[in-house]
């Protein structure tokens, strides 16, 4: 199961381009945590918390598209590492402001999330030139999502163990600093400076012009509200059963589940084509949220969550797929940046909806919330087999410029069954 994974970190870059996106991703990974424990430290209520999160994920969720499509029109280097450093000192900013007065700490916490750089979309833009083989990037994907996984759980353990040795605003400047350094890691490595965007056609709708990325981008919005609702419906499950420990458990085991289903998932090469696929996969996700309503104990609910988390990184490393096949030449990065995005409002959406479900019906109906967005993704889909079916930009093999070696673009696979 491994050998596929190893043969990946083995080529060159591979390594250090997957180890700096994701320590550059620190920042934004652990960006909720980190600006609640501060503002609580600083006096602050959880209101105020909440809000500056919610600030905070709005401009990141702005800001991520915006950046994609400047790092697709001017490279990697010149957009990734000033966002990454702007976004920092914001951060910085706010650290040494406080909440005091309260419209700095807005304004700096919007510029964080607004800058935050879109390693995320820019490392899989990078695959296809690091890897080459059509395979091995479809594989680099499914290694991504799982990281993507360890990333979000080890996370808030660097936040918890950064206030323990020091403080809630060296914990701030500590993880923004390392995420400069993750992302200077990426912008000076050689694929990274060498990339380059395939042509594109001029139009001000971007990657948002492909009817199949939009069909996925809405797919992927009801995935995002299911788990979103997951963490809301927790919390009440576990103030019957055993409290903050229980919860941890629950979200430590959503966590665990995708990790497991992305590791097998993206071991093996699957047939079919990916539209297809991720039908199927969307379909066993949404089926794996309805146990979640019977709500027993405590330790049966956490191996159903983990259950229910299994299918999540196998339908997000199969988007990628899609995303590639159906973003428009010379938008890769802004195409990933806008799943990206779509996902985090989807989740957002969905933690606002399960607030006033939960508080009116109890956890029982706070758990259906994700049967229910997974069945509503699933019908997207299925209603528009025929828009994924044909993508319009895909099959387009852009390879290295044959007189310069040297200098790497956007490479467009065809779109075969291997996936």
């Amino acid at each position: 199961m491994a050998a596929g994974y190893l043969e990946i970190l083995r080529a060159r870059h591979a390594a250090r381009l997957l180890t700096g996106t994701l320590v550059g991703r620190l920042p934004n990974a652990t960006a909720a945590i980190a600006l609640v424990l501060f503002v609580r430290a600083e006096g602050g209520t959880y209101s105020l918390a909440g809000a500056l999160a919610a600030v905070y994920g709005v401009a990141n969720a702005v800001g991520q598209p915006v950046l994609g499509r400047l790092v697709d029109l001017y490279g990697q280097p010149r957009v990734q590492l000033p966002a990454a450093v702007l976004s920092a000192l914001a951060m910085t900013a706010f650290a040494f402001s406080g909440t005091d007065p309260l419209p700095l700490a807005y304004a700096a916490v919007a510029a964080a999330g607004l800058f935050t750089p879109p390693l995320e979309g820019g490392l899989r833009a990078l695959w296809p030139s690091v890897l080459r083989r059509e395979e091995q990037v479809h594989t680099a994907y499914a290694m991504d999502a799982v990281a993507q996984e360890i990333m979000f759980t080890v996370g808030p353990l660097l936040v918890t163990l950064c206030v323990s040795l020091w403080s809630e605003r060296a914990a701030l400047l500590v993880l923004n600093a390392v995420g400069v350094l993750g992302a200077l890691s990426v912008v000076l490595s050689p694929p990274s400076r060498a990339w380059r965007s395939a042509p594109r056609e001029a139009h001000w709708l971007g990657a948002l012009r492909s009817p199949g990325l939009l069909v996925l981008l809405g797919a992927f919005l009801f995935i995002g509200i299911a788990l979103g609702s997951i963490t809301v419906a927790s919390v009440s499950y576990a103030d019957a059963h055993g409290g903050d420990a229980v919860y941890g458990w629950l979200m430590a085991a959503l966590g665990l589940g995708a990790l497991a289903g992305g590791t097998v998932y993206g071991a093996r090469q699957w047939s079919g084509t990916p539209e297809r696929r991720l039908r199927v996969l969307v379909a066993l996700l949404a089926v794996c949220y309805l146990p979640l309503m019977l709500m027993p104990g405590a330790v049966a609910m956490v191996l159903l969550t983990a259950v229910s988390g299994v299918f999540l990184a196998p339908c997000i490393a199969c988007a990628f797929i899609i995303v590639d096949r159906h973003a428009p030449s010379g938008t890769v990065t802004e195409a990933f940046s806008w799943l990206v995005t779509t996902f985090t409002v989807g989740a957002s959406v969905g933690t606002g909806l399960a607030g006033p479900v939960v508080q009116g019906g109890g956890a029982l109906w706070g758990f259906a919330l994700p049967g229910a967005a997974g069945a509503v993704s699933l019908l997207v889909l299925l209603g528009t087999g025929r828009v994924l079916a044909a993508p319009a930009w895909g099959g387009v093999v852009a390879a290295s410029s044959e007189n310069d070696p040297n200098r790497a673009v956007e490479p467009r696979f065809s779109s075969g069954d291997r996936a």
